[in-house]
C-alpha cells in the first residue's frame, strides 16, 4: 500500500466499535466514511441513542463524513460506492441489531439489518472495490449454546470450567460446532451474516474477516437493560436504579474485550489481510468476570450499593461460560496483544459515564 490517502467506510460509525474504528483510522490519516441511522434508538429506546456520540465525532475529526443512510437499502448504498468507488481501501462492517430479546420481538427486521444488510454491503463491494478489506463484527453467538454443555463447575462467585478440558486453559476456539444449538433469532442472523462474508471470501476471492466477539465493551458504549450489559450495570450504580440479573445464579462468566483492543486488531488484519478468516476474539483468560463479579467491580468503583434482584430464568440462548480463545488471531498477528484489563475496563467506563452524564448527555 502506497503512500495515497486511504478510505475507511465503517457501518454503525456511532456506536460503540464504531466510534472507536472512527477515531482510531483518523487518528491513522485515513479518510473516514461514517453510516449510521441511529435504529439503535428504535431498538432500544431514546436512553439507548447514539446521536452524542455521532455529534462528539463530528466535534473532535473535521474530516470524517457521516452518513445517516440504512445498509440494507441497495439504493442507499450503490449511491455511496459510487461515490467513492475503487478509492475504498477498507469496510468494517460494525452495524447491526444486537440483542436476542429484541430479535423475538421483530424476527423479519432483526433479519433484515443482520443478514441482509450484510449481503448489501459484500455485494457493494464485490461490484465497487474488489480489492478492498471486508472486515466483519460477528458474535460468539453463531455457536448458539452448544457451550453450556461444556463440564462446568459451581464455584463461590462464578461457573468454571472443569480444569481437565482441553479448553480451561485458553478457552472457547473456533472448532466449537455452529449446528445442533440454541442461537435464539439473533443468533441466527448473526450466522446467517457470517456464512455470508466467509463466502464471498471463498467464492468470489474477497479479503473478509469475521471476528466472533464476546462481550465489547468501553466509554463510548450507550448501553441499555437488552445490551451493554457492563456499561449499563455501571449506569444502574450511579443513578441508583434497580438492576435484574437472570438466571445462572448470577454466576454467569463473559470475558471482555475494550474497543480499542478489538480495533486495534482489525488494523493488524487490514495490514495483513487474509480471505475468509474466521476469529474468536474477546478478553480471554486475561478479561474476564461473573455477573456477580461485575456488581462487585461496580460498587467499589461507583461507592454506591447496587439494587438488584434475581430472576430465576435466563435469557434463551444465553451462555452460562464463555472465554474466548483468541490463539489463532495471535498466531497470525503475534504482535498484537492487550492494552486493557478488566479493572482498566471498568473504571474507564465509570469515568467516561461521569463525563457524559456532567455535560448532560444521555447515559
Amino acid at each position: 500500500m502506497g503512500d495515497e490517502l486511504k478510505t475507511v467506510i465503517i457501518t454503525g460509525a456511532s456506536g460503540l466499535i464504531g466510534s472507536e474504528a472512527v477515531q482510531f483510522f483518523s487518528e491513522k490519516g485515513m479518510r473516514v466514511i461514517g453510516v449510521d441511522n441511529d435504529m439503535r434508538r428504535e431498538f432500544f429506546g431514546e436512553e439507548a441513542s447514539t446521536e452524542w456520540n455521532r455529534k462528539r465525532l463530528e466535534e473532535e475529526f473535521k474530516d470524517f463524513r457521516h452518513f445517516s443512510l440504512d445498509i440494507r437499502s441497495e439504493k442507499e448504498m450503490e449511491d455511496l460506492f459510487d461515490e467513492y468507488g475503487n478509492e475504498i481501501n477498507l469496510i468494517i462492517h460494525a452495524a447491526a441489531q444486537p440483542s436476542h430479546d429484541w430479535a423475538a420481538k421483530d424476527p423479519i427486521k432483526d433479519f433484515s439489518v443482520n443478514a441482509n444488510g450484510t449481503l448489501v454491503l459484500l455485494e457493494m463491494a464485490r461490484r465497487f472495490c474488489p480489492k478492498v478489506v471486508f472486515i466483519h463484527l460477528s458474535t460468539n453467538k453463531v455457536y448458539g449454546d452448544i457451550a453450556n454443555s461444556l463440564p462446568l463447575k459451581e464455584l463461590e462467585t462464578r461457573w468454571e470450567l472443569d480444569p481437565s478440558h482441553r479448553f480451561y486453559e485458553k478457552g472457547i476456539d473456533e472448532s466449537m460446532s455452529l449446528d445442533n444449538s440454541n442461537h435464539s433469532l439473533f443468533g441466527v442472523s448473526k450466522a446467517a451474516g457470517d456464512l455470508l462474508v466467509q463466502e464471498y471470501g471463498r467464492y468470489f476471492g474477497l479479503k473478509t474477516a469475521c471476528f466472533r466477539g464476546g462481550c465489547l465493551t468501553g466509554s463510548a458504549h450507550s448501553g441499555t437493560e437488552l445490551h451493554g450489559f457492563l456499561s449499563y450495570l455501571m449506569i444502574c450504580a450511579m443513578q441508583k436504579k434497580p438492576y435484574i440479573v437472570f438466571g445462572y445464579k448470577g454466576k454467569q462468566v463473559r470475558d471482555n474485550i475494550h474497543s480499542f483492543d478489538l480495533v486495534n486488531a482489525l488494523y493488524h488484519f487490514y495490514k495483513k489481510p487474509g480471505v475468509a478468516k474466521i476469529y474468536n476474539i474477546g478478553g480471554s483468560r486475561f478479561s474476564n468476570s461473573s455477573m456477580l463479579e461485575a456488581i462487585t467491580m461496580c460498587e467499589e468503583i461507583s461507592g454506591n450499593t447496587l439494587s438488584w434482584s434475581y430472576e430465576d430464568e435466563n435469557r434463551f440462548g444465553d451462555h452460562i461460560w464463555w472465554i474466548s480463545d483468541v490463539s489463532r488471531f495471535n498466531a497470525d498477528y503475534p504482535d498484537w496483544n492487550y492494552q486493557y484489563n478488566m479493572e482498566e475496563i471498568m473504571r474507564e467506563i465509570y469515568e467516561g459515564l461521569r463525563h457524559r452524564l456532567k455535560k448532560g448527555r444521555t447515559a
